[in-house]
């Protein structure tokens, strides 16, 4: 008997074998059963990664860290669940020099560096082979109870963290700084961000009067390069960076915007994208007399944005948007109030030519009601994807504050903004469409404190602000809002937190996108074809 004889007779005796085993395990009845529809299920893990919180020397940090508790299937969290953030590798670039700074160095320091470029490299590489910290900065145990943190300084480190298990399914983390006074003067919130290799960041300005950075951080252990694009009024700004600019493992690295580039366009959109690995990505606007805040990215380009939470009393409110396609984008701008949608006046449309940035000045808009803009392909027109994002002031001269709103994604299921204090948090929400149902669930308090439910009904076409939202029973410490859609149309949300201090209106303004705290898990089923003819 041949080798060719053999091989028939041993692909035959495998192809029987592996075909009776099927049929020993086939569903009774010996057919396929139907593919049924995916489940959702909790994740079992998610990253969240906080930048770099300040410069100053007299800035304050506070964290708030929270996982909503579940209810029916996969609501108790296993004892070997985690939800860790720890301190971000230092990387040895200086917030005030290079890439990441504002290139005001002099010809005799720049020389001197050079020298020191070989040693430099070296302890770069050291640096990023550094085992994290044993102890975490900030460990949550228990879903429902949140935890909190402080940092002083202008030293404090930017924090890179995972959950897994029963702790994963919609880990939110805030961190909020107060810069009382000098450089970046103002209240900077920002939800930690998940990693992903793709941002948009509409409302960035290179104008004299501002300090823009753009925050990178990789939560991997291989190194990341990131790729940052600028896109002004007329297009395309030209850079003087070519090569990506490289995120070693663990760390967070600065960019000011100004060293990208010698032009000094007032309204900017930056593009922040991943040659290799994953980023997590926000920008700190600061102005010189309108304070700072950061500017989380803009929900994924869409025909249809809604922009929610204008606070009442803004004194100037400005749209910047870009269209990444390449066609160019009419748009219908309207304005949810709590008592209906109106046409904001002298602001019907705005024209966004495809890769250009475009702006208009809404001026006091809200007139003494909170609002939200929302945006839609003009009449006749077809949808054209854009991104967008509104700068808001709040106060005038030097009392001016400024915090952004970028357009964000309604929330499915379930949205949370950490950090809420007794007094100060206004809660709005927009029904763009059909009227919704929504509870909101206060957690306890980070230290004590007892939850509280309320259900409210939000009007179709309208933005509910809820100035007195629910507080827990008992509040010690800060708290999480919970949002969850109970009926009705898309609902769209976002949280103020209002901290004044000598006589200045501070605010930082948190939109909430769903948390994504559940994923399609595909029914599996057998297939006997896979074995192929």
């Amino acid at each position: 008997m041949n080798r060719t004889t053999l091989s028939l007779l041993a692909a035959a005796t495998a192809l029987a074998a592996v075909t009776g085993f099927a049929a020993l395990t086939a569903p009774d009845g010996g057919e396929a059963q139907s593919a049924k529809a995916p489940a959702r299920l909790p994740v079992e893990r998610s990253s969240l990664l906080c930048p770099a919180p300040s410069t100053s020397d007299i800035a304050d940090t506070a964290y708030t860290s929270f996982t909503p508790a579940r209810t029916g299937a996969g609501a108790a969290a296993d004892t070997k669940s985690a939800a860790e953030l720890r301190p971000a590798v230092a990387t040895l670039t200086d917030p005030d020099e290079g890439a990441a700074g504002d290139g005001k160095k002099s010809a005799d320091e720049k020389k001197k560096d050079e020298k020191d470029e070989e040693a430099k490299d070296g302890a770069k590489t050291d640096a990023a082979k550094q085992p994290a910290p044993e102890k975490p900065f900030l460990a949550l145990k228990t879903p429902g109870k949140p935890v909190g943190g402080k940092e002083s300084g202008s030293d404090s480190p930017a924090l890179v963290g995972s959950a897994d298990g029963g702790l994963a399914p919609g880990w939110t983390t805030q961190q909020t700084t107060v810069v009382p006074a000098g450089s970046g003067r103002g209240v900077l919130g920002v939800s930690c961000t998940a990693p992903d290799t793709d941002f948009w960041f509409p409302g960035a300005s290179l104008a004299e009067d501002r300090q823009d950075y753009v925050h990178l951080t990789n939560p991997d252990d291989t190194a990341a390069v990131a790729d940052i694009e600028l896109y002004g009024k007329d297009g395309a700004l030209k850079s003087q960076l070519t090569e990506g600019i490289p995120v070693p493992a663990g760390a967070s690295v600065p960019v000011l915007l100004p060293t990208l580039t010698s032009d000094k366009a007032e309204d900017v959109t930056v593009h922040v994208t991943t040659r290799t690995g994953r980023v997590g990505a926000v920008v700190r606007g600061a102005g010189d007399e309108t304070g700072s805040d950061w500017l989380p990215a803009s929900t994924d380009p869409s025909g249809t944005l809604v922009l929610p939470g204008i606070p009442a009393d803004a004194t100037s409110v400005r749209l910047v948007a870009y269209a990444p396609g390449d066609d160019d984008a009419d748009l219908k701008l309207r304005l949810s109030t709590p008592s209906g949608t109106i046409t904001p006046a002298a602001a019907e449309s705005l024209r966004v030519k495809s890769g250009m940035t475009a702006a208009l000045d809404l001026k006091d808009v809200t007139k003494g009601e909170v609002g939200s803009l929302l945006l839609s392909p003009a009449e006749g027109g077809k949808a054209t994807p854009v991104v967008a994002a509104l700068e808001v002031t709040r106060g005038t001269g030097a009392k001016q504050e400024l915090a952004f709103i970028p357009a964000t994604a309604p929330v499915t299921e379930r949205a949370t903004a950490a950090d809420n204090r007794a007094k100060g948090s206004v809660l709005s929400l927009t029904a763009p469409g059909a009227a919704a149902e929504v509870k909101v669930t206060a957690s306890a308090g980070t230290e004590g404190g007892e939850p509280v439910v309320k259900t409210f009904e939000v009007k179709g076409g309208t933005t509910l602000a809820v100035t007195s939202p629910p507080v827990p029973a008992g509040l010690k410490g800060s708290y999480a809002l919970t949002v969850e859609p109970v009926s009705g149309g898309p609902v769209h949300a976002s949280r103020t937190l209002l901290l004044p201090q000598d006589g200045i209106q501070m605010f930082t303004v948190q939109t909430l996108p769903d948390d994504r705290g559940t994923v399609e898990v595909p029914a599996a089923r057998q297939d006997l074809s896979v074995l192929g003819d």
